[in-house]
Formats: structure tokens, C-alpha cells, sequence
């Protein structure tokens, strides 16, 4: 699967949140939520609390702190670029996506993880303009 737009850029101001649905190899719809951090980087996460299935993007946009987001029913948090939780009650990560900035498009694509190495192969769909290292916000160039 390659990058999907999800939205336009302008469509999120920093430190708000918008869920949408992204297609995988399949095309069956995962619920993802698309994340504009405090600092203007964007991120894609499984838009499901690992701790209890209620969907992250139900919370406010001061869910979003720093570079976290905060599950709106018990108030696990998870770092926006690991999905890593960092208290309890939730023990497990969500899935993190991978988020590009082409122009004024926000795209994700949920094969692939920020860190994933194949993302810089030639035999992929050629990457659009972004800004950062490997596993960093994607931002608005």
C-alpha cells in the first residue's frame, strides 16, 4: 500500500486531532487518528486505546500535550511518535503510522511505521516532500 490523503493541512491547527479512515493492502478501513502535535509536526495513530477499545479521537483537543496524547476515558497517554503508553492503566502501545506533507496534503499510510526502512527503497512509491528524520513528525514544508 502506498500514502492515502486524509486531509488538508490546514485542516488541523497545532495541538488538535481528527480521526479518518485509511485503506490497508486489502482496502479494508482502519480507524486512524491523525494528530497535529503542539509544534506543528503531525503524526497517524490506531485510533484505539489498547487499554479499553474506545476510540482516541472521542477526546478533546487538549488531549493533545506536547507530544502526547491522552485517552479520554482513564487517561492513559501515548507518545505520539511510539505510540508507547507512559502510565497505566494502558500496558501496550498503539500502532504509529507513517505521515508525509506533500504540499498542502496530509497523507498516511498504514503498511509502513515511521521507522520503517523500506520507505527509503526505490521500488516504493517515491516519497513525498517532508521534513525530519525517519520516526520524526512529518511537517509542513
Amino acid at each position: 500500500m502506498s500514502l492515502v490523503r486524509v486531509l488538508a493541512a490546514g485542516d488541523l491547527q497545532p495541538g488538535s486531532l481528527r480521526a479518518v479512515d485509511v485503506p490497508d493492502a486489502a482496502g479494508t478501513l482502519l480507524p486512524v487518528v491523525v494528530v497535529r502535535d503542539e509544534d506543528g509536526g503531525y503524526h497517524a495513530l490506531g485510533d484505539e486505546c489498547s487499554h479499553q477499545a474506545v476510540l482516541l479521537s472521542d477526546g478533546e483537543d487538549d488531549a493533545v500535550e506536547g507530544c502526547a496524547l491522552e485517552c479520554w476515558l482513564h487517561g492513559s497517554r501515548f507518545d505520539l511518535r511510539t505510540g508507547q503508553p507512559s502510565g497505566l492503566p494502558a500496558t501496550r502501545p498503539v500502532p504509529v503510522y507513517r505521515v508525509a506533507v506533500d504540499g498542502e496534503d496530509v497523507l498516511v499510510d498504514v503498511e509502513a511505521r515511521p521507522d520503517d526502512e523500506s520507505m527509503d527503497d526505490e521500488s516504493t512509491t517515491p516519497t513525498p516532500t517532508t521534513t525530519g528524520a525517519p520516526g520524526a513528525p512529518a511537517k509542513e514544508s
